[in-house]
């Protein structure tokens, strides 16, 4: 259990840090061009940082063992950005599109549970 969990909290990890990173290095214009239903910039970057952040709560904390509570923590608060996405998806019509993020959400959901309650970190 403890190396799929390990598995899925990097690909996880990998995949924050690449649409966070995106969100906080390219133009505001440029992604707003691609969005079907427009959000506010400060939304976006900050969307792009929760990301980014959540990416290495994923990781880091049950990695070096200090405060390793983080960790279902970041997987959780995830769990509510991949809702905002799935139903932001599906306002905009996209039924197939919305599939991603809920996966996404989904496997967040699981990494929360499991490490919170599967195979917790002593100490």
């Amino acid at each position: 259990m403890n190396v799929g969990l390990w598995t899925i909290q990097a690909l996880l990890a990998a995949f924050f840090l690449f649409a966070g990173g995106m969100k906080l290095v390219m133009p505001l214009e440029e992604m707003m061009k691609q969005m079907p239903i427009a959000l506010p910039g400060w939304f976006v970057l900050f969307t792009g940082i929760v990301e980014v952040l959540g990416a290495i709560g994923l990781i880091l904390p049950w990695l070096l063992g200090i405060r390793s509570g983080l960790t279902p923590l970041a997987a959780a608060g995830l769990v509510i950005v991949m809702i905002g996405a799935t139903v932001y998806t599906l306002t905009a019509g996209q039924v197939a599109s919305a599939l991603m993020p809920l996966v996404v959400g989904l496997l967040c959901a699981f990494v929360a549970y499991g490490r919170g309650r599967l195979t917790p970190q002593l100490g």
